[in-house]
């Protein structure tokens, strides 16, 4: 893995670190931006995690709220585009990938702000009480020029996911092809700017991504598979017609489809959940007239509270692998308010779903 997880962690964090709790902010932010580059949960975690939970705790952080937004920041990367979970989606449901892209971007950069806002109110309720908390803080200086240095070992990779936005909205590429462009820049930034260019340095990236890819190759054939076996026994169809006769309304609907994916959430990873529950959920959505690219986040934010819950909670498991000296109870506890955070999040998005819909029919046209 190339040092990208700390450079951005210490630009943001010299622009940050004057605002109260502005270091936990930094590492969210530092989430925020790795998850455009990446495609895994835990990786992210453990790459922002890896250098911000010691220096979050060195700096009188409490470990629950470090652990906390490390972990939470991390399942982020599910849906902020580039978003393996919302191809697999796409593809499962004949949905437009780009439309799915785009409608991640305002939620993913609310719940970075949500989550920002609660950080910082939570510093400015602990400073409050401990007067020394974040004195180290106060005592560090950048000049602008360190500002400005770190800023640029970071503008590259911003540089990537405006490149991405450009050739698949700008209609020069399918999803497919831009995926291959940004694979290559990314190579070749790693090459010139870590020098990272041998092959002992590529072969474990290129390794670990066919290994990825292969793995997902697999998985969709397997659920195209058991969806034809579902449609084929009219098991689908069967279970969608009962869902209608049930004359649920539209709450109620909905307050059983969010339930179930957060139970599910707790067990399965998000790709399985998505393969095996949709060609069941898909009947019932269109009877009941759900707009597919306005669940496909819903769903993806209840899969995200998967990653910080257990037993799964692959994050949690994670940020324990690489900070032994915070408890298991506490990475656990200081993920639950960040929970909340999302599943009040999912409440909003259901009163006023327009927030998902409104920039891909604003750049797209209007569509389901």
């Amino acid at each position: 893995m190339s040092p990208a997880g700390k450079d951005l962690y210490e630009s943001l964090h010299r622009w940050l670190h004057r605002l109260p709790g502005g270091l936990v902010i930094a590492n969210i932010l530092g989430c925020g931006l790795f998850s455009a580059l990446g495609d895994s949960s835990p990786a992210t975690a453990a790459a922002i995690g890896k250098i911000g939970i010691p220096e979050m705790i060195k700096r009188g952080v409490p470990a629950r709220l470090a652990s906390g937004s490390i972990a939470s920041g991390g399942t982020l990367v599910i849906l902020i585009p580039p978003s393996i979970t919302l191809i697999v989606y796409g593809i499962v449901t004949q949905t437009s990938i780009g439309r799915l892209f785009l409608a991640g971007v305002v939620p993913g950069f609310l719940l970075i702000s949500i989550f920002s806002v609660y950080t910082w109110l939570m510093t400015v309720i602990s400073q409050r009480r401990d007067r020394h908390l974040g004195s180290v803080e106060e005592t560090e200086h950048y000049t602008l020029a360190e500002k400005m240095t770190g800023l640029a070992r970071v503008l590259p990779f911003l540089g990537i996911i405006g490149a991405i936005t450009f050739f698949m909205y700008g209609g020069y590429a399918t999803p497919s092809e831009v995926a291959g462009i940004a694979a290559f820049l990314v190579l070749v930034l790693v090459a010139t700017i870590y020098r990272k260019y041998r092959v002992a340095d590529i072969w474990p990236i290129m390794a670990s991504a066919t290994r990825d890819s292969t793995m997902v190759l697999l998985i969709v054939a397997s659920a195209a598979l058991y969806a034809y076996m579902m449609s084929y026994l009219y098991l689908t169809q069967s279970i969608a017609e009962w869902v209608f006769n049930l004359d649920l309304s539209i709450w109620q609907l909905l307050l059983a489809l969010n339930a179930f994916l957060l139970v599910a959430g707790f067990f399965l990873p998000a790709v399985s959940i998505i393969l095996m529950s949709m060609p069941i959920l898909h009947p019932v959505l269109m009877q009941s007239d759900i707009n597919l690219i306005w669940f496909a986040i819903i769903m993806t934010i209840n899969l995200e509270i998967g990653m910080i819950t257990p037993p799964l909670g692959l994050n949690l498991f994670v940020l324990r692998g690489i900070a032994p000296e915070v408890s298991m109870q506490d990475i656990m506890i200081g993920s639950l308010p960040f929970v909340a955070l999302m599943l009040l999040f999912i409440v909003f998005l259901c009163v006023f779903p327009g927030v998902v819909t409104w920039l891909p029919d604003l750049l797209m046209g209007p569509g389901t």
